[in-house]
């Protein structure tokens, strides 16, 4: 199982690994062993979906996998879904599924009946979700995302003053992070809310101002038709800033099983990787590598 999906051997691969040292294992029993373990599994992934979905608060992000179909020697794009306990949950808890698509289906088959409050990015899938109780809470990270790149490739003084507002936010969070949800929620309100009223009037007025169709525009109108769900943070202490959380350690877990994203390395160089990617996302301020 290691050799499968930590250091990227193919069972065929198994199998001729096994002949060289005088086992003869034929890869459908290889494969009968990975099914089995799957079924032996099954309980432990059960009852991690019920502590995640036991939390008012979580987090989901989808990320593209390569599948190779059976007998085409093919890949199909499948997507590996993540959801995960809140950055302020006691549990820290993810649970990875896998779907053939990205349909909105098989975010709503995991959720079920769920009615929390879900942290994800603006994709299309999680609506009908939200349509049937689930509420919203949008991603700051993606917002800033947005003016970040276009002041990256064009030095655009209206993204500069935007991330200038961004910062400003996430200063607050950082001075939040680790305080009582009551406290972080008062301090948001004090502090936050009114840099989110200056904001959203600064991006209307500019809104008004910018040529149809320009990347500006774009990007402003992506927060602006957002501000409620990236809004809903203010009121709730238990609710995060942004996906950063998920995201985060959804590509760690990618990053370890696909050598599609980078060179295959050792197993200790890979866990060494993941601690340090990781060690990085509690440090850093959030949202900062966006």
């Amino acid at each position: 199982m290691i050799a499968k999906f930590a250091d990227h051997l193919p069972l065929y691969r198994q199998e001729s690994i096994f002949g060289r040292a005088g086992l003869a294992i034929p890869r459908s029993t290889l494969a009968q062993w990975v099914g089995v373990t799957g079924v032996q599994l099954q309980p432990l992934v059960d009852a991690l979906r019920d502590v995640v979905l036991g939390q008012q608060v979580i987090h989901a992000d989808e990320t593209p996998v390569q599948m190779l179909v059976p007998g085409s020697k093919k890949t199909h794009r499948s997507y590996v879904w993540a959801y995960a306990t809140s950055q302020f949950c006691e549990t820290a808890a993810v649970v990875y599924d896998f779907s053939p698509s990205r349909a909105g289906e098989h975010a709503r088959n995991f959720l079920q009946d769920w009615k929390g409050k879900l942290v994800c990015d603006d994709f299309g899938g999680y609506k009908a979700s939200f349509a049937l109780g689930v509420t919203e809470i949008g991603c700051m990270a993606h917002a800033r995302r947005k003016f970040f790149e276009l002041h990256a490739t064009n030095k655009s003084t209206l993204a500069e003053q935007a991330l200038r507002y961004i910062q400003l936010l996430y200063e607050i969070e950082s001075e939040v992070r680790d305080l009582e949800p009551d406290l972080r929620r008062r301090i948001r309100q004090e502090k936050a809310v009114p840099v989110m009223d200056m904001l959203h009037a600064w991006m209307m007025a500019q809104r008004d101002l910018v040529p149809e169709g320009s990347a500006i525009s774009r990007a402003l109108d992506y927060s602006l038709k957002r501000w409620a769900a990236l809004s809903r943070y203010l009121d709730d202490g238990a609710v995060p800033i942004d996906n950063n959380w998920a995201e985060v350690r959804h590509e760690v877990a990618y990053r370890s099983c696909s050598p599609l994203r980078e060179p295959p390395v050792s197993p200790g160089e890979s866990r060494r990787l993941n601690q340090e990617r990781l060690r990085q996302c509690d440090e850093a301020p959030q949202g900062a590598g966006y």
